[in-house]
């Protein structure tokens, strides 16, 4: 029987997991990874718009979460690739929900904005 979370709770541990999830760069990080095992370098020319800083500091806090694996390769040039574990894969339905349903509602948003800015 899995444990009761209050997300509304200030002291709920599943704060810091939605936070983790709702991350800038976690979407994109976890949706690359989908598609299998990939280096630092692929990850950064995948994500347009993110930067070697940033690509580093999301794939570190999603390791510490257990979402994402690295795997050091050894040699020179270091050879590391990243992929999704088993909780992380975990992760895609709920994503790929949140993705659809943004790519359907996007003109609703678009919308709202101008109605917004008009007033």
């Amino acid at each position: 029987m899995s444990k009761a979370y209050n997300v509304m709770a200030q002291t709920c541990p599943s704060r810091v997991v939605l936070h983790r999830i709702g991350a800038r760069w976690t979407v994109f990080v976890v949706t690359a990874l989908a598609s299998g095992p990939m280096r630092f370098s692929a990850l950064r020319t995948h994500i347009e718009g993110i930067t070697p800083k940033v690509l580093t500091e999301t794939l570190r806090a999603l390791e510490y979460d257990g979402l994402v694996d690295r795997v050091d390769h050894g040699g020179q040039p270091p050879h590391v690739e990243y992929s999704l574990s088993v909780l992380g894969q975990s992760l895609l339905g709920p994503l790929a929900a949140v993705r659809e349903w943004a790519e359907t509602h996007v003109p609703d948003v678009e919308a709202a904005h101008r109605r917004f800015d008009d007033h």
